[in-house]
């Protein structure tokens, strides 16, 4: 028994150092607000409001919750045996956490965050897009601050592809907005439906041009399920029973749209390992797990909300259109870390980093991002 333990924690032991050892040289993230670390806040000149921040930050630091993203969380280890933890790829890596491109650090050598709140996949030049998704933060537009960064990270195309093949790229969460801005400028779900083709399209494309400037490892992640955002539960209500899944209170038809959305964006990650094989695409999920958390919060630790927000003004999910979270009229829960949703669009810190664990040791990513070797990593 005891040469089986032995063994047993040998083995453990072998995979966490494994993954503690893996170099990757930056972090490039690109995305909407469920990625943004402070573009947005540079872009308005203003970190946000609280309560924005109040569980990790202390203060609003330019994230859309109450604390940390998945971003900053990504690459946790959890290993319940010893209760080691890292808490963070980038400090798992060595690297820092990720700055906001928009912030003109003066050393992006250790990676850069493109990602914006209310960015799209689909950008101006789109005849469907609207006024929101044309502020010039599409993901088109990301890249482009990406190449404009890329001479000050490498000056010939070897150094580059040496660089960026040892670098870890986020493309998205992206393409919720592109739904979401539709939906509230009054498409219906068929209309949205029609256009997801091309929304996915636009995240393939940059992933892409990505792999041909270099990149060898890619995390693409899907989109949340939109019949389970309160915005959406409160502005699309139904008085038909029949309209909700049963087991999570979610709206089925907004979630059908995103299941396509997400059937998609594999089937394009699918392509692109055909196409690409010197690649590692991770495909990552924020669908699964959102329904894992309404369908069972309390092995998650939601028990004080699940579809309900914790900072709102009230109404059926405490979501309120003209009371939004850190504004007049609205107040935030007293902890939490026991609600999935924190302002009735974005999760909590406690929910992103369940997802995060998820990403790192599945089921939520596929395949896992421990499980890419960490010889594959410094090639």
């Amino acid at each position: 028994m005891k040469g089986l333990l032995f063994l047993s924690l040998f083995l453990f032991l072998s995979k966490f150092f494994s993954l503690a050892n893996a170099k990757y040289n930056a972090i490039f993230s690109f995305g909407d607000s469920y990625a943004d670390t402070g573009n947005f806040a540079v872009l308005t000149n203003s970190p946000g409001s609280p309560p924005y921040g109040m569980t990790y930050f202390g203060h609003p630091a330019g994230r859309s919750s109450d604390g940390r993203l998945v971003i900053d969380f990504i690459g946790i280890i959890n290993f319940p045996l010893t209760g080691i933890m890292f808490c963070y790829v980038a400090q798992a890596f060595g690297l820092p956490l990720l700055p906001p491109y928009l912030a003109k650090s003066n050393n992006y050598n250790q990676g850069a965050n493109f990602a914006v709140f209310g960015a799209t996949a689909l950008g101006s030049q789109n005849n469907t897009s609207t006024k929101a998704q044309q502020q010039g933060t599409s993901l088109d537009v990301q890249f482009q601050w990406f190449e404009e960064l890329k001479p000050s990270l490498c000056n010939t195309p070897q150094a580059c592809n040496d660089f960026f093949a040892q670098s870890l790229f986020f493309v998205g969460e992206i393409g919720g907005n592109d739904h979401n801005f539709m939906l509230m400028a009054g498409k219906t779900v068929q209309e949205v439906a029609a256009i997801v083709p091309k929304i996915i399209a636009a995240i393939s494309a940059v992933a892409e041009k990505l792999i041909n400037e270099g990149a060898t490892t890619l995390v693409v992640p899907g989109i949340l399920p939109t019949g389970c955002v309160p915005v959406i539960l409160t502005r699309f209500p139904s008085q038909n029973k029949d309209d909700y899944e049963p087991n999570t209170g979610c709206l089925k038809n907004y979630n059908g749209l995103s299941s396509l959305h997400d059937t998609l964006l594999r089937n394009a990650v699918t392509d692109l390992r055909a196409k690409y094989p010197q690649a590692r695409i991770i495909f990552a999920e924020y669908y699964q797990p959102v329904i894992d958390f309404l369908s069972n919060p309390a092995k998650f630790g939601f028990t004080g909300g699940s579809l309900k927000v914790c900072c709102g003004g009230g109404g059926p999910y405490n979501y309120n259109f003209s009371a939004s979270c850190g504004g007049p009229g609205a107040s935030a829960c007293s902890d939490p870390s026991t609600y999935v949703n924190w302002d009735g669009v974005h999760m909590t810190e406690a929910a992103f980093k369940q997802v995060a664990t998820g990403w790192l040791n599945g089921p939520y990513a596929d395949p896992p991002l421990s499980s890419v070797p960490s010889y594959q990593l410094a090639h």
